[in-house]
């Protein structure tokens, strides 16, 4: 069986919050209550939560916050309020980002530019063939046609004859 102690620390250890997603979105929310002249206490206000749980969600201290679940809902009330893209500020919890440096960035796109080029030109031998199989199907059809054609028409008989016919 597992001690007190222990299962307290597996309860902590799950309910934690990556810290640099918390403090990302707590980046992203500040930006938005700076840009919009709110101070935290007007928007906690707003809210109807506590101003220092508001600043401790911007700082990203995670130490003066409740439960994980508890903060998602706060996040989303404050996306909401702020008229943040909610799904985006959700999916921050959820993704761990590593540091990327700007060389890594400029790399990637290089290589994925390089394999759209090489995937995306003009292929000579797969338009000789699309050109090859119409100009066959063109000869079948014409064929077909012609060979059905003049049986059609012989088929048919004059309207005058029939008018004639049905006269006598």
């Amino acid at each position: 069986m597992f001690a007190l102690e222990e299962i307290k620390l597996l309860k902590e250890d799950n309910n934690q919050i990556d810290n640099s997603s918390l403090k990302r979105i707590g980046n992203f929310i500040k930006e938005a209550r700076l840009s919009r002249d709110q101070s935290i206490e007007e928007l906690a206000a707003d809210l109807k939560i506590g101003a220092h749980q508001l600043k401790a969600i911007e700082e990203g201290n995670e130490e003066e916050l409740p439960e994980k679940v508890f903060v998602k809902a706060m996040v989303r009330r404050i996306s909401q309020k702020l008229k943040l893209d909610t799904e985006f500020m959700m999916n921050q919890f959820k993704t761990e980002h590593k540091d990327v440096k700007i060389e890594e960035i400029v790399e990637d796109v290089a290589k994925k530019n390089n394999n759209s080029e090489q995937s995306g030109g003009f292929n000579p031998f797969g338009f000789g063939i699309i050109i090859f199989i119409s100009g066959f199907l063109g000869l079948i059809a014409s064929t077909l046609i012609f060979d059905f054609l003049p049986g059609f028409l012989q088929d048919q008989t004059p309207k005058q004859e029939v008018i004639i016919k049905e006269t006598k």
